[in-house]
């Protein structure tokens, strides 16, 4: 079910940042990604020090905690046809503690707030591999059938 989840996803490369679904349930989810170096979005982002663009790490985020997690809740709905689906994200409140720098891994980790009407509210917070907090926040979305 992990894999078929990132492969429901409506998103390719270069802007799929979901590499790996370790846990899901309906109120939970944990995945991770690393950003590679060759990345198209380093070029230029602070010239000689390269760091991950804020709204690609929101992107990362909402990709785990938002669009995963809820094709995992409609997935539970056997009437549901997943290739169908559109994701649209309405608003996020993030806060950003730590940079996160070219080939580094992130976990994200996702609660459900809610999931009514087809919207979709999630904490999410993100950690580099030591643990360390990189950001935090709400996230929420419209799921379009």
């Amino acid at each position: 079910m992990k894999n078929k989840l990132i492969s429901q996803l409506p998103y390719q490369d270069p802007f799929l940042f979901v590499d790996t679904i370790e846990n899901v349930s309906e109120d939970f989810i944990k995945g991770s990604y690393t950003f590679k170096a060759s990345s198209w979005f380093y070029k230029g982002h602070f010239k000689d020090h390269p760091i991950t663009p804020g709204v690609i790490l929101t992107e990362c985020a909402a990709q785990i905690g938002l669009a995963s997690l809820g094709l995992f809740i409609l997935s539970q709905d056997k009437n549901s046809d997943l290739g169908k689906i559109r994701l649209a994200m309405t608003s996020t409140n993030i806060e950003f503690l730590k940079p996160v720098l070219p080939d580094e891994k992130v976990i994200i980790e996702a609660e459900k707030i809610y999931f009514r009407f087809n919207k979709l509210k999630s904490l999410v917070k993100m950690f580099n591999i030591n643990g360390d907090l990189i950001l935090r926040g709400d996230i929420a979305g419209v799921i379009l059938i």
